[in-house]
């Protein structure tokens, strides 16, 4: 991976860190994604220390503003010339529903509009690299979700965020398989992936878990696998020549696996394409 220009979105914990420590250890030039410059500092600091690597840098943004989002674009495209790989990692579980600054339920916005409107900003930035990659970390959770284009919002019930998190998941995967077409004869390679059930903090790090989320805590922490085993996916994604031409997949345990029904169902894809481009408007 010498040379090459990685961008990781959710960088500073769990899978997305995990990920960049990977890729670091095979020479890539990263760019760390994060929210928290305090946090994001620490886990360039870890990062550069485990892996020897200095090559890294860290760009500040809130992922659930579309101003912020288009500010990181800003902000990479006058310090690199290329982006050869942009995983598109970060994501959120609300346990109750919260509007963005756009006006947007928070975890549609973070978790699918976010690489979205990322995605279409960087094509240029991607087209100029020689063998260009979008990776898209959905999750196996996906198979419960329902793009549902009369309440996308999630106002007519929330179910603890677990409805709005499963219809991002779905919403990653339909994406994936819209834009690989889109993009067909250009280059540029979309895949996404279910990580496993990783041990991480992304459900309980804001908001006190009522009881059946305490509980879920405890499978959750005996029975699933660490942030290092489930980055494994992305890397291999992210610098396998055996995958240098392949587009349009679901991956996991690096293996290409079926995803729901739904997910294939191309009139859901194209009206969630058109849905996401008028709430984000990426053209200039």
């Amino acid at each position: 991976m010498n040379g090459k220009v990685c961008m990781i979105t959710g960088a500073n914990s769990g899978i997305g860190k995990a990920t960049a420590k990977g890729l670091a250890k095979l020479g890539a030039t990263l760019i760390l994604v994060c929210r928290n410059k305090e946090k994001g500092n620490e886990a360039l600091r870890e990062i550069k220390y485990e892996t020897q690597n200095d090559k890294i840098d860290l760009l500040l943004a809130d992922l659930s503003s579309q101003k912020s989002v288009r500010d990181l674009v800003s902000s990479f495209k006058t310090k690199y010339d290329k982006l050869d790989v942009l995983i598109n990692n970060a994501g959120v579980y609300r346990k109750k529903r919260t509007l963005t600054e756009d006006g947007v339920e928070t975890t549609f916005a973070v978790n699918h509009l976010a690489y979205f409107l990322l995605s279409n900003l960087l094509l240029d930035d991607l087209k100029a690299s020689s063998s260009p990659r979008i990776i898209i970390v959905s999750s196996g959770v996906e198979r419960q979700g329902k793009i549902n284009f009369g309440d996308l919002q999630c106002e007519k019930g929330y179910f603890f965020g677990y409805r709005a998190y499963s219809q991002s998941k779905l919403a990653n995967v339909l994406f994936t398989y819209e834009l690989a077409g889109r993009l067909k004869g250009t280059g540029i390679t979309v895949n996404c992936l279910h990580p496993g059930f990783v041990r991480t903090n992304l459900i309980w790090e804001r908001d006190k878990k009522p009881l059946f989320l305490r509980l879920g805590t405890f499978f959750i922490n005996h029975f699933s696998i660490t942030p290092e085993r489930g980055a494994e996916t992305s890397v291999y994604l992210a610098s396998s020549p055996e995958v240098a031409e392949v587009t349009g997949k679901y991956f996991v345990n690096k293996k290409e696996a079926k995803s729901s029904k739904e997910s294939y169902d191309e009139s859901i894809s194209k009206r969630l394409w058109e849905v996401s481009a008028e709430l984000t408007k990426p053209e200039p």
